[in-house]
């Protein structure tokens, strides 16, 4: 476990290839894996090694996710000293308007005991024993420790994430870029960053007056040629969550044994808000094959390579296959669906036939329930 080290979470995130999930909330309260959200990953990440002050940076559409991580109790944050804190937008300013956020907090830095800080992104899934990375960057001595995933599919799993060119002989950070998809080889920042609490507070006050300023990330990799910086080569499973069809296959992913092992482990547990369902009935007849399936929900139909949300109704004859259902949804009998994700509070009529494919799945959005009940009335 380590010591002197408190969290920050930014959801200053890209959200603009997956804005079909995140109309209504940020990419960090996304679904995932039927019964998780995106933060969970990294929020257990931190707690896992001993971190008790965690503090998340949100945007303006942050009643979701402030409805999901709650008091902190989940992860054991719901504590009189150190424990859970949320901060988002009142509004929402179009340029850096996460490093005025951050500067608009500062009391909270400050206030804490900690002179560390690892301060991260929510979008990289994966299942990371911090303790060895902060290991790594004191040994280091260096100003600030980066986060790196070595990959040969940047070129379809980490669209326009951030690279960085690393000296293979002393792991120092020569530089940065962005990937654009044009080859398969690279260095895929993780954006998770270590550093001293007043480095941190430095950057930050730097960012926010600085007028060229888009985002604070932004403005710490333009800065990082001012600093040394050491890199950690992480080796395990990540699944980036940043565009739909990224997010279609990460959940698919999920349904391999090679990657469902290795991100739920029993010596690091991934925690999630408990919601105390009653446990899916699986009616006589039904199918359910290869299928991840939460709590709650109804099965009279065929479910075949597919993640199901809390709540989901299959009537009978219905055929899902290679889909992503999210919560509280019914799909009425003869329905067919293949490679379609689903967002909550929808309803599928009876013999609907809906098809996408694994590069441009379909996705149905979600459904306001306000504008449903008022149609009712």
């Amino acid at each position: 476990m380590i010591k002197d080290y408190m969290a920050i979470i930014n959801l200053d995130e890209n959200e603009n290839d997956i804005r079909s999930l995140t109309t209504n909330r940020p990419i960090a309260s996304i679904p995932l894996g039927s019964r998780y959200r995106v933060i969970d990953f990294m929020l257990s990440n931190i707690v896992n090694c001993g971190i008790q002050n965690v503090g998340i940076f949100s945007g303006t559409n942050s009643r979701s996710l402030t409805d999901h991580v709650g008091t902190g109790k989940a992860w054991d944050l719901n504590r009189k000293i150190d424990g859970l804190f949320v901060f988002n937008h009142g509004l929402c300013d179009f340029v850096n308007h996460d490093s005025k956020l951050l500067k608009n907090n500062m009391e909270y830095i400050y206030r804490s005991h900690s002179d560390n800080v690892i301060f991260a992104s929510s979008y990289m899934v994966c299942n990371m024993d911090l303790a060895d990375v902060v290991q790594a960057h004191e040994a280091s001595g260096a100003d600030m420790t980066v986060v790196y995933k070595s990959t040969d599919e940047a070129d379809s799993e980490f669209l326009n994430c951030y690279t960085l060119d690393i000296d293979e002989n002393t792991n120092r950070l020569l530089g940065v870029g962005k990937n654009i998809g044009f080859s398969k080889d690279a260095n895929i920042c993780m954006e998770i960053f270590l550093m001293k609490k007043e480095k941190l507070v430095e950057l930050i006050y730097k960012s926010a007056h600085n007028l060229e300023s888009k985002s604070f990330i932004s403005f710490i990799f333009n800065e990082m040629v001012n600093l040394n910086v050491n890199t950690y080569k992480y080796d395990g499973i990540v699944l980036c969550i940043n565009t739909i069809s990224s997010y279609y296959r990460s959940n698919m992913k999920m349904l391999t044994p090679e990657v469902s092992d290795k991100l739920f482990r029993s010596d690091r547990p991934i925690y999630t808000k408990i919601k105390d369902e009653p446990p899916t009935l699986y009616v006589k007849g039904c199918e359910v094959k290869n299928s991840l399936i939460a709590d709650g929900c109804i099965i009279k139909g065929k479910v075949k390579n597919s993640v199901i949300g809390r709540y989901v109704d299959i009537e009978d004859d219905v055929e899902i296959e290679d889909c992503i259902i999210l919560q509280n949804i019914r799909i009425h009998k003869g329905a067919k669906l293949s490679h379609v994700i689903i967002d909550k509070n929808v309803d599928i009529e009876e013999g609907t036939e809906l098809k996408g494919n694994e590069t441009f799945p379909l996705v149905i959005e979600k459904k306001n329930l306000f504008k449903y009940f008022l149609l009712l009335a």
